[in-house]
């Protein structure tokens, strides 16, 4: 069985990158705290595809709290040197929003104050069978 859960935070803003054939992704590094010491962290790479990658990007910024759950990915590719370098990954199948923090552009190009919470909206919700296969 291949599966991965995890909670933690995003390191900074995830960018959505479009492909020629029309399939969008975004990766992003997320922190997660050790359970016995408070202040070390774990840095797990994670990569979405489609819909849900676009949600990701729309909603979640640097610091955001979210939850994911998929599966482990090793691949590994060749430097101009020569180098192999090898990757592990996290496919996020399904990831949920446990509390926001604005994009910093956003937050740059805001110009009235929201007094709302930043949760205090409703996430659309995105099935796990929407990512390709």
């Amino acid at each position: 069985m291949n599966s991965v859960s995890i909670i933690g935070r995003l390191t900074k803003d995830p960018q959505l990158k479009q492909f020629s054939e029309g399939r969008v992704q975004t990766s992003f590094v997320v922190a997660v705290n050790k359970r016995m010491k408070n202040d070390e962290a774990d840095f797990v790479l994670c990569t979405i595809w489609g819909k849900i990658a676009e949600t990701t990007v729309k909603y979640c910024g640097k610091g955001s709290l979210v939850g994911i759950t998929g599966r482990l990915n090793t691949r590994s590719y060749e430097k101009e040197e020569g180098l192999r370098v090898y990757v592990t990954e996290v496919v996020v199948e399904d990831i949920r929003f446990l509390a926001t923090k604005k994009r910093d552009e956003e937050q740059n190009l805001q110009t009235q104050p929201n007094n709302k919470e930043e949760t205090d909206f409703e996430f659309p919700t995105i099935q796990p069978n929407q990512l390709p296969v």
